[in-house]
């Protein structure tokens, strides 16, 4: 396995993040994710992939100021290092090689 590889779902996770940008929190990605897809996600399965992205340091997280809506707790906001940068563009390289050619394949069905 190449060591800049990420699984499908550390694959979408990375691709929100990249998309939102600075708003990229645990509720955002989870919500942007099951939009985009229509795939329900549990929070904990964000959190989850967070966390263990930010230990591969593929992520870099920061943490916001207290808001009241959430009753003074703060929002930890989370962005791709370079590292999570680099594996996000070999993956989605790797995604087009495989994929390539293949589109008129699904239009037959």
């Amino acid at each position: 396995m190449p060591p800049d590889y990420i699984g499908e779902f550390e694959q979408l996770v990375l691709m929100t993040i990249l998309r939102l940008g600075e708003h990229a929190y645990g509720a955002t990605v989870r919500d942007e994710i099951a939009d985009r897809t229509g795939r329900d996600v549990s929070l904990s399965a964000v959190y989850t992939t967070l966390e263990r992205l930010e230990h591969k340091k593929l992520l870099q997280s920061r943490v916001g100021e207290p808001t009241p809506q959430r009753g003074g707790r703060r929002k930890r906001y989370f962005a791709l290092s370079a590292a999570g940068e680099h594996a996000l563009q070999a993956s989605w390289q790797r995604l087009k090689r495989v994929a390539e050619g293949i589109e008129p394949l699904l239009e037959k069905n």
